[in-house]
């Protein structure tokens, strides 16, 4: 299985990092969860596996609580809508997009690059 991520493929092999199982993601759920401290949301939708910061950059809440649809993300609070892929926002009240993670699949696990580094 293959990231969701573009540059998931110019990752370092050794800044992947285990979040979760495959099982733990259903197919177009989101998963919030942490890495050393910061939030992270898994999401699997259409085949694929995505990674981004879960909190929403207008208001500062978990996206992993919103509404997942094809490739995006809409966040509970004020209906922002942010793409899986890029983090970039579709809908207002956001203009900023959200950081994403490079996203490799091992066996049975969900694999996060760590890089860039965690903010």
């Amino acid at each position: 299985m293959t990231s969701g991520v573009p540059s998931a493929q110019t990752a370092k092999a050794d800044s992947y990092q285990r979040i979760c199982g495959v099982s733990d993601v259903g197919e177009g759920k989101a998963v919030g969860l942490e890495i050393d401290g910061h939030p992270i949301m898994v999401v699997h939708t259409e085949g694929r596996y995505f990674a981004l910061r879960d909190v929403c950059s207008h208001a500062e809440v978990a996206l992993s609580d919103g509404e997942i649809e094809g490739c995006t993300v809409e966040c509970w609070l004020h209906g922002s809508r942010f793409d899986l892929r890029t983090g970039t926002p579709l809908e207002l009240p956001a203009t900023e997009p959200v950081q994403t993670y490079a996203v490799q699949v091992s066996g049975d696990d969900i694999l996060v690059a760590l890089t860039p580094p965690l903010k």
